[in-house]
């Protein structure tokens, strides 16, 4: 279907059409997102990425959604606050690698959360809480890293633009600069037509890289996401090095098919004099519910044999473990990398479980104090 047949609520125009008269699904300034099907398809629309076969796009700042001055002046706001738990973290990245671990918790489940929290307090450097996959209604960033920060676990928050316009944006970042979030993840989000909420209208004002912008001056450790292998591959690496002009410090390495093709994408992008630290992401693999949910992940490529050697294993969740810990310690001679993020999540009813194998992986990896 033509993207301006999807339900949209910014008023920004999409930067690029294609010759089709195609327009971003979400609005991007500056993609294409990492949603891009292998074949170049868009995620959401039945046409090719509008992004694929076009030049990629310069970083020239935030884009206006609309170009009226102000009809009233604000109060004046303090200047932002820089997160220190921010601090902390760069300190730390500079002193030995991380082991940061996608957050397992239920959505708007405050037990489960503390559970989980304690089940990887003192075991990971940080949590990645960003969106459920199975969940588009959750307790909103900040709310979220409050809880995570009182259960004993340093909280590495996702932000997307989905369901925020950029004021809220504003107000998001914040307010995790104020409860010391230890980073900002920018994303430009899925939409709600592949979630669970389709009823609910996109917002889409910004994207990833817009936001990245937005957090760095809210004085954020920024992060941003690639996908390596999503089209236009080529593209990728100079996509990333305009996100670092945005003030991206870290990149997410979505997963990418195993240690080479992230050592080829580092190796490319260091070409191009980008100098943001890597973290890739490892496949967290313990049962069937988390093979499952994982192979649901967009742009999603694994090692060869990776899942359905965990499967067929007389212990699935050993496997898994000893698969990840290995994984993890391959990454981790990558010049470049700085940490690993355990990707995944847990099936129904066993977010505990999951929390406790991806501690028992941050133990076995050996670089968390």
């Amino acid at each position: 279907m033509p993207a301006d047949n999807l339900r949209r609520s910014s008023s920004r125009e999409a930067a690029y059409r294609d010759p089709a008269g195609f327009a971003c699904p979400k609005n991007m300034e500056y993609g294409p997102c990492g949603g891009v099907e292998f074949d170049g398809t868009c995620e959401v629309a039945d046409h090719t990425c509008v992004f694929v076969d076009a030049a990629t796009v310069t970083w020239r700042g935030i884009a206006p959604a609309l170009r009226e001055p102000p009809r009233m002046m604000a109060d004046p706001v303090p200047d932002p606050m820089p997160s220190a738990g921010g601090a902390v973290m760069r300190e730390l990245i500079a002193t030995r690698p991380i082991v940061v671990a996608d957050f397992p918790a239920r959505a708007l489940d405050a037990d489960s959360l503390r559970d989980c929290a304690h089940a990887l307090r003192g075991h990971v450097d940080a949590v990645l809480a960003g969106d459920s996959g199975t969940a588009r209604v959750q307790f909103p960033p900040a709310y979220r890293a409050s809880l995570l920060q009182a259960a004993g676990v340093d909280a590495w928050m996702g932000v997307n633009a989905r369901d925020r316009n950029r004021v809220a944006l504003e107000a998001e970042l914040a307010a995790l600069a104020h409860v010391g979030a230890v980073g900002v993840h920018a994303v430009t989000g899925d939409h709600p037509l592949i979630g669970s909420r389709p009823d609910a209208a996109a917002v889409f004002d910004l994207d990833s890289t817009e936001i990245a912008a937005l957090a760095s001056r809210a004085g954020h450790l920024v992060s941003v996401a690639e996908a390596p292998l999503s089209p236009p591959v080529e593209q990728r690496p100079e996509r990333l090095r305009q996100k670092q002009h945005a003030g991206a410090d870290i990149c997410f390495v979505n997963h990418a098919g195993g240690v080479e093709p992230v050592r080829e994408f580092i190796a490319s992008a260091q070409a191009l004099d980008v100098s943001v630290g890597y973290i890739p992401c490892v496949p967290i693999i313990v049962d069937r519910g988390s093979a499952e949910l994982i192979r649901g992940f967009t742009s999603l490529a694994l090692p060869e044999g990776y899942l359905d050697g965990i499967l067929a294993a007389d212990d699935p969740r050993e496997a898994g473990i000893g698969a990840a810990v290995e994984l993890s310690q391959r990454f981790l001679e990558l010049e470049g990398v700085v940490g690993v993020d355990l990707s995944g999540g847990a099936g129904p009813g066993l977010e505990l479980d999951f929390a406790e194998a991806l501690a028992e992986i941050a133990d076995r990896i050996g670089v968390v104090a």
